[in-house]
């Protein structure tokens, strides 16, 4: 009988083990770990890598730093693809809204009726104590060039209009320069970069009205008129610029989409803690020993933010009394809260 039983307790182990487990439920997978610490970032990761401006910001010196690459590629892909992965990145209006960008732009995808489409960029960066925007179009404005381009894609339409703050003299001037680089390279236009699409981009000047900076009010002045909101509906989308759909975003927003579809919304999305993915721009001023403008990751703490960038409070964190922490018409951030609190949509608008 013993001899009986190692024989059969052999038979048993020589059993495939997925003979052994059938009808057993497979175990869950283990829930994924949410990140807990955020930057810093790392230079490969950066999207703006000229920001202060130690580079040429010409074509030729920002196709080297890898604007421009594969841009037909992406064009060809086509508007459903590049809303995707703008969906998949999570990204969220980098105007100060924070609604996602890839259902927004999914918006206009309805059937065509006739009407052109269009694309406005938001630069009227006007509210005191930013200026992010500005570094892009003064330093980097080839990643705003492209950006219209793929952006412009994914919504179908066929052209974009700049509306840039009125001061920003200097800005308007290389930003046009650099439009007029990528025409001359073939870029926009007719057939712009070879995939068949035609584009075109147009910069327009306001006039320093600090209201233009909401987006039905822009639309009014690119249109001629006095800058003054719309009543809502009908929203930019279905009548936007001269009665057309259109889609309005922030600088920021559109000058990384590039990047996103190159890398993969995957990567984007790596960045950041859920419904706050990605890199982001940060002014920093003040009482700072080294105001500034940085790339780094979102949710990263403000006080890491502001050590490790600006040099630190002036007199040190001790002496910190509040921040404004989106401009001056935003509430302030008393300093116990500024201790702890995360540089991302969801945790500045907790009341403190």
């Amino acid at each position: 009988m013993l001899r009986s039983f190692q024989a059969s307790s052999s038979s048993l182990m020589r059993l495939p083990l997925r003979q052994l487990s059938a009808g057993a439920a497979a175990p869950p997978p283990p829930p994924k770990q949410e990140k807990t610490v955020f930057g810093p970032l790392k230079d490969e990761d950066r999207i703006f890598t000229n920001l202060y401006g130690r580079h040429d910001w010409r074509l030729k010196a920002a196709m080297s730093r890898g604007h421009w690459y594969k841009t037909k590629e992406i064009v060809l892909k086509g508007r459903d693809w590049i809303t995707n992965e703008m969906k998949v990145s999570g990204m969220r209006g980098r105007g100060g809204a924070g609604f996602p960008t890839g259902l927004k732009w999914s918006f206009m995808h309805k059937p065509d009726d006739g009407r052109p489409r269009y694309l406005v960029v938001n630069a009227d960066e006007g509210e005191p104590g930013t200026c992010k925007d500005r570094e892009i179009m003064r330093h980097d404005p080839h990643t705003l060039v492209e950006g219209c381009l793929v952006s412009g894609v994914a919504m179908g339409a066929r052209a974009a209009y700049i509306y840039i703050r009125g001061e920003f003299y200097r800005e308007a001037c290389t930003l046009q320069a650099a439009i007029n680089e990528a025409y001359d390279a073939g870029f926009l236009g007719k057939n712009a970069c070879g995939s068949g699409y035609d584009y075109d981009i147009y910069v327009h000047r306001g006039a320093g009205a600090y209201i233009c900076g909401e987006e039905t009010s822009l639309i009014e002045s690119l249109e001629g008129k006095a800058g003054k909101p719309r009543l809502k509906p009908p929203f930019p989308a279905d009548v936007g610029v001269f009665g057309c759909p259109t889609t309005v975003n922030n600088v920021e927003t559109i000058a990384a989409a590039p990047t996103v579809c190159r890398r993969g919304g995957a990567w984007f999305a790596s960045f950041g803690r859920d419904r706050n993915r990605g890199t982001k721009l940060f002014n920093i001023s003040g009482h700072v020993n080294n105001p500034c403008t940085v790339e780094e990751e979102m949710s990263i703490t403000m006080k890491e933010l502001i050590e490790r960038h600006a040099g630190g409070v002036i007199g040190g964190w001790d002496n910190l009394l509040a921040v404004i922490p989106g401009g001056s018409s935003t509430p302030l951030i008393p300093k116990n809260v500024c201790d702890t609190v995360l540089m991302d949509f969801d945790s500045l608008a907790q009341p403190p």
